[in-house]
């Protein structure tokens, strides 16, 4: 994957920290200021990771995600905002955005978090996944991966599952719980919270969001899904 990084932004300072940050990890960086600016970039060159400020003047970042899915542009986008609410968050995340991140924010963490995307979706999907359309057959490849921990590829797929249908929750909470099980519990519960706000009445993201909440979640009552048997009085 080439490292060619495109930053969305209209504030200077952001700009410029973003710049100063990734720079030092060899990237080549591009800027827009706003979203006409930077579609006329985007049908120029590819970026393999766009940053993309969500309140952008004239287009904001939403109808810039928009753009982008017309175009067909295979992309990892990530969203810098200061308006970072849950329904927000939810509503990029369906258009295809992989991750978001609050204003204000240390440079160290973005340089982190782009690295991981680098790490993370530079590993192809296997042909069986690939060649998969089905939503439910997806979700359980996914789950297959997390069992056997291969997180990269579970990510893949659940990101494939939220192109198929993005008002469905399950992709969202197998999401925590792989964030869960790499102990990054801020995410993890980021990501059950945004299941319950496309289906407030999904259980398995309710109950992993009351578990991951405690003070030591135990992880092996972690709910991908699946329904549990109920014990039959005899």
């Amino acid at each position: 994957m080439e490292k060619n990084i495109l930053i969305i932004d209209d504030e200077k300072n952001i700009r410029m920290t973003l710049e100063k940050a990734l720079a030092e990890d060899n990237y080549s960086i591009d800027m827009a200021i706003n979203g006409e600016e930077a579609l006329k970039k985007i049908k120029d060159k590819h970026y393999s990771v766009i940053l993309l400020d969500l309140k952008l003047p004239g287009m904001d970042g939403i109808e810039v995600l928009e753009k982008i899915n017309e175009l067909d542009y295979e992309t990892n986008i990530i969203i810098i905002t200061g308006y970072g609410s849950i329904e927000s968050a939810v509503k990029t995340m369906k258009l295809g955005a992989i991750d978001y991140l609050r204003k204000p924010f240390k440079p160290e963490k973005i340089r982190e978090l782009v690295n991981e995307v680098y790490e993370k979706y530079d590993i192809k999907i296997d042909e069986n996944a690939e060649n998969t359309e089905d939503f439910n057959k997806i979700i359980n490849l996914a789950k297959n991966k997390i069992n056997n921990k291969d997180f990269n590829e579970a990510e893949k797929l659940l990101q494939k599952a939220t192109g198929k249908k993005s008002t469905k929750p399950e992709p969202f909470n197998l999401l925590g719980v792989i964030y869960e099980l790499q102990n990054k519990q801020t995410e993890a519960m980021k990501m059950y919270r945004a299941a319950l706000a496309l289906d407030p009445s999904y259980k398995p993201a309710d109950e992993n969001l009351e578990r991951a909440g405690r003070l030591n979640p135990n992880k092996d009552d972690l709910n991908l899904g699946e329904n549990k048997p109920e014990n039959k009085k005899e």
